[in-house]
């Protein structure tokens, strides 16, 4: 089963336009995250919904991160693309018939609601700015430039 990327994938796009300092437009993240720029259009219109980017029009435009890194989590991310499944597994049948399976489905369950729960929280604990932090240490150990990790061609 191929796993749902889209919330790496949007983390990558927010933080390359926090270092931009200019709107990014959907071609350049699309061609930054080797995708079709409808998918970042369509990424984007969840995060401009929940207030986390704008877009500017015309000449010179794109998106716009609207609010401090410090105030997005990687949950409210998580939420704006749509709040995709974090567990990519599941049970065999989903109503059985099978007394023994019914057992299984039922410890399965809340063994995923538990983990699910704990992921969640993880994900309301860091936001973008720890991660922008957490790149800059990187970079800086790296010895590169920010002009060498960019996606700009």
């Amino acid at each position: 089963m191929k796993r749902d990327s889209r919330l790496s994938g949007v983390l990558h796009c927010l933080l390359h336009m926090a270092e931009l300092g200019r709107p990014a437009t959907s071609e350049w993240l699309a061609q930054a995250m080797q995708t079709n720029p409808v998918v970042i259009r369509r990424l984007m219109a969840g995060l401009r919904d929940a207030g986390f980017v704008a877009s500017a029009k015309g000449h010179g435009g794109g998106w716009l991160l609207s609010c401090s890194l410090e105030h997005i989590t990687l949950r409210d991310i998580h939420e704006a693309v749509g709040a995709p499944e974090l567990l990519a597994v599941g049970h065999r049948e989903e109503s059985p018939g099978c007394l023994v399976e019914q057992a299984v489905n039922a410890a399965l369950e809340q063994a995923y609601r538990e983990a699910e729960a704990v992921l969640l929280a993880r994900l309301g604990s860091v936001t973008l700015a720890a991660l922008a932090r957490d790149f800059h240490r990187r970079l800086a150990a790296s010895g590169r430039s920010l002009a060498a990790v960019s996606h700009d061609v």
